[in-house]
């Protein structure tokens, strides 16, 4: 078994509700859900929105290997309104590398695996620099080392907290 670090957000429709409905179908389809950190509040990161955005952390137990996991998750992110070809247009017409999105799933570590194909990079590559990432994962995985750095996630949290 393998433990996955994810991380759950959204910022369009009925979020709280997106987040909760994103944790059951990957305790059934990616596998048990182990830790759950509570719902974090934070402003868009790398565009502008009026929604703000709501974040959680989940380490989950699992069998699939870490693609299995990418497609069990992008799956759920279509079944819960997720439309990516949608954003591709929104984010082309307005030049922004991001856009609001009812739910977003991402894997922030698998196991200490170091993972890097044309679908796939794990440990997430912009881990360190998403305070809207580390403050959920800190919750739940404070002394989770990351593979390549070395850091853990609760050094990782402060780091980000100390730069100006």
């Amino acid at each position: 078994m393998a433990r996955v670090f994810l991380l759950t957000g959204g910022n369009a429709g009925d979020v709280k509700r997106t987040l909760q409905r994103a944790q059951q179908l990957i305790n059934s389809r990616v596998g048990a859900v182990l830790h759950c950190s509570h719902r974090y509040e934070s402003e868009p990161w790398g565009f502008a929105a009026a929604e703000r955005f709501s974040n959680q952390a989940l380490e989950v137990s699992t069998d699939l290997a870490p693609e299995e996991v990418l497609d069990a998750v992008q799956e759920i992110e279509r079944e819960l309104g997720r439309n990516r070809a949608a954003e591709a247009i929104e984010k082309a017409s307005t030049g922004a590398r991001y856009t609001s999105r009812p739910i977003d799933i991402d894997i922030l570590f698998y196991d200490d695996a170091v993972i890097a194909t044309e679908r796939l990079t794990v440990p997430h590559p912009l881990l360190e620099e998403r305070l809207f990432a580390l403050l959920p994962l800190c919750e739940i995985a404070r002394s989770k080392c990351h593979p390549v750095t070395g850091r853990t996630v609760g050094e990782m949290l402060e780091n980000r907290k100390n730069e100006p």
